[in-house]
């Protein structure tokens, strides 16, 4: 029997968030030397060299802590620019020292939990916002306050932090008898104006990396971020190549409304791209209907083959079951069937920038992405729905069988095909 992982700190999240990493317990080092005068000093200069905010606000919350404040619980929350998600939240608790990060999807603007939040409010007005949590107003006012209450809190402060995004606020809340002294609060408030400046950086590099993520992939965003952005610049790789068609684009276009084959191209790449990325691939590019991805040989052309394999294994039930949910709701005899026509093909690559110095593309070429592509033709002809070369199948060879050696067009060798089976 497999053993479970023990949680030691277990936190319950609303389905809108998701748990992304955890750093902790932190020591308790309140009154242990620092002031906050040279947590200032600290913002203004050896704070610039973290690179990630966890870390940043962990060192910031042991450096307050050691300066004898009286917070007990600490939240960050950043807005971001990301087609699924509005923003991240860091959240720490002095009960046991974890500082945990989380994402925060679009579906949390609707829920009432977020309507009924103080965050919502400062979002809206940019007003800070205290409240005693045991007072039975402001748990009237905003349900949170009950949950602090019974968490022992005293006093809650919520502070818009200045910058670019009105979404950027810092909470803070304490078991103080009397809550936040007034001296506090300033040196807090004033430490959290030169904290914005850094949330600010980090904020935007995070935004950096969505958008570029979104449009680009994730790992080609990183190495655009660390400065792979001059022409020709990149690394010849060796990979699993991933190349896909939706069948019968064509005729799906010529009968179906603009906004319905857009309803079908989504669901067609949300099956696809989900399967490839859970599996370790990388998506490249989308061209109409077709996709682009790799499966980069890192740890053994075994691994990349067979997490290539078990992807496309994938896509193609996540199709089915697509189908089956647009079928439900269309009309009897309504969406053709979404299919793929899957080609997985090992090679080396040149991975990098191409194009002209006015407009790059951040792909792979080579002349295994042009086997690749042909050979994603041979999916009508042979009518299989994924087809590996014999590099791909060499790695599964139990599930594999031979097909044939075929002619591709433009390229001199004949090829041998295998498909999986069934």
């Amino acid at each position: 029997m497999a053993s479970k992982t023990f949680d030691p700190s277990p936190r319950s999240y609303p389905p809108s968030v998701s748990f992304v990493r955890r750093v902790g317990p932190i020591a308790d080092s309140a009154g242990n030397g620092d002031t906050f005068i040279e947590i200032e000093d600290w913002l203004l200069d050896e704070a610039s060299a973290e690179r990630q905010m966890i870390d940043l606000l962990v060192k910031l919350i042991c450096r307050v802590k050691a300066a004898r404040s009286s917070v007990d619980r600490f939240t960050l929350h950043i807005g971001t620019l990301h087609p699924q998600l509005v923003g991240f939240a860091w959240v720490w608790s002095a009960d046991d020292g974890f500082c945990d990060e989380v994402r925060v999807t679009d579906a949390a603007v609707d829920s009432d939990a977020y309507k009924l939040n103080p965050l919502q409010r400062i979002m809206e007005t940019g007003e800070t916002i205290r409240r005693a949590p045991n007072e039975l107003s402001a748990q009237a006012e905003f349900p949170i306050m009950a949950e602090l209450a019974a968490a022992g809190m005293t006093d809650y402060v919520a502070i818009p932090l200045s910058g670019l995004d009105a979404r950027n606020v810092i909470t803070i809340a304490t078991k103080a008898d009397g809550g936040f002294g007034p001296a506090e609060i300033n040196s807090l408030t004033r430490l959290f104006k030169l904290f914005a400046l850094h949330v600010q950086r980090h904020s935007e590099l995070k935004i950096s990396e969505n958008a570029l993520g979104a449009y680009l992939g994730y790992g080609a965003a990183a190495r655009v971020l660390e400065g792979a952005i001059k022409r020709g610049a990149g690394d010849s790789i060796r990979a699993v190549i991933w190349v896909s068609d939706l069948r019968n684009y064509t005729k799906m276009s010529d009968v179906l409304d603009p906004a319905d084959m857009l309803l079908l191209l989504n669901s067609y790449f949300e099956a696809v791209v989900s399967a490839v990325t859970a599996h370790g691939g990388e998506v490249l590019k989308f061209i109409g209907d077709g996709m682009l991805a790799v499966f980069p040989v890192k740890a053994g052309a075994a691994k990349a083959s067979r997490a290539a394999v078990s992807a496309a294994r994938e896509a193609i039930a996540r199709l089915e079951a697509s189908d089956r949910k647009l079928r439900i709701a269309s009309d009897p005899g309504g969406c053709p069937m979404l299919r793929a026509g899957i080609v997985l093909h090992e090679g080396e690559v040149f991975f990098g920038n191409i194009g002209s110095p006015e407009r790059l593309d951040f792909t792979v070429i080579g002349a295994a992405v042009n086997e690749a592509c042909r050979l994603e033709a041979l999916t009508k002809v042979i009518g299989r729905d994924l087809l590996l070369t014999e590099a791909v199948a060499h790695h599964v060879k139990q599930d594999a069988e031979h097909l044939g050696d075929h002619h591709l067009r433009g390229v001199s060798a004949r090829i041998s095909v295998y498909g999986l089976i069934n």
